[in-house]
């Protein structure tokens, strides 16, 4: 700033002692006065003196910009380290939650059937301490402790499954034949908890999917109808099964009455690990959407009209 007012003062003089000085014609450059050449030198010095300073100072601040752009580079990159280290933190304690989650949430599922086989154990003992065994109890209970160690089998292959890389060996089964065989097992409960089951199966219902599997779905869909019954406080409480052919597949809906999933759950419904019950671990549902797209099927849920929910699986009708 200092040279370059100091340039446009110099000039001015110039100028005006150019101009006052009438007694001069033409003026060339060796016959200038001495005053108004020293004038003209130290305004080109002053000229030069001027760029010398601009340069000089875009240079220091272009400096200092790089040495602003060095540190924060230095900084962006110790952030960017401490970023890394939080997120493989995370990914390490995350990891270690769902390893756990998971664990717990097999331990729920196996917990049913195993349930179940310690209690006939329990009546099959009461029976031989009073001695009123009989072939026909017997026969009764080691059939249920077989089915209840079928669903527990059916469970851990699902869940093995998950992991292996070879393809299912579908077999060809009546589906008709699965719902029967699902409503023994769950028709005492239904039974006490005062819930009325409405069947509509139609015959013919082949499709391919290992029995212990698609019964393994369709005792997970019962149990949360069945649940979700117990926390309505409607009178009526009814659950509709319905089976039929739909052009080439074969459609399966299980409708309850009971108070239906919240809005806030319904995006994630099939995700590992989410669940709406308090009781619940999350596995059910994944579980079954994972055997049924196993065997090129489907899984899905609807609202129902008036409160509930009904769940539909779609598979491939067996030739």
């Amino acid at each position: 700033m200092f040279t370059t007012f100091a340039e446009l003062v110099l000039g001015v003089i110039r100028l005006w002692l150019v101009l006052s000085n009438t007694s001069i014609g033409n003026i060339n450059l060796y016959g200038e006065p001495f005053l108004i050449s020293l004038v003209r030198w130290l305004a080109v010095s002053f000229t030069v003196l001027s760029y010398v300073s601009i340069l000089g100072f875009w240079a220091e601040s272009l400096s200092q910009e790089n040495s602003k752009n060095v540190e924060d580079n230095i900084r962006i990159k110790n952030l960017f380290k401490e970023r890394e280290s939080l997120i493989a933190n995370l990914l390490k304690a995350n990891k270690t939650a769902a390893t756990g989650a998971l664990s717990a949430s097999i331990a729920h599922e196996l917990n049913q059937p195993l349930g179940a086989s310690k209690l006939n154990i329990q009546f099959l003992r009461g029976k031989l301490e009073v001695g009123a065994f009989s072939p026909e109890i017997a026969k009764e209970v080691l059939d249920a402790l077989e089915s209840d160690n079928n669903r527990a089998a059916t469970i851990v292959r699902s869940l093995r499954s998950m992991f292996a890389e070879n393809k299912p060996q579908p077999d060809k089964c009546n589906l008709a034949d699965s719902i029967s065989n699902v409503f023994d097992v769950i028709k005492p409960e239904l039974k006490s908890k005062n819930i009325q089951p409405h069947l509509k199966i139609e015959e013919g219902l082949f499709v391919r999917i290992s029995p212990n599997e698609i019964e393994q779905v369709i005792l997970n869909l019962l149990n949360n109808a069945i649940q979700s019954l117990e926390s309505t406080k409607a009178s009526s409480r009814s659950i509709e099964i319905e089976a039929q052919i739909d052009g080439d597949s074969v459609l399966f809906s299980i409708r309850d009455t009971g108070a239906g999933i919240p809005a806030e759950f319904k995006q994630n419904l099939f995700e590992l690990l989410s669940t709406t019950k308090q009781t619940g671990m999350g596995l059910g549902l994944w579980l079954c959407r994972h055997i049924v797209t196993r065997y090129e099927g489907s899984i899905w849920h609807e609202d129902v009209a008036g409160g509930g929910a009904q769940f539909h699986v779609r598979l491939p009708k067996a030739i």
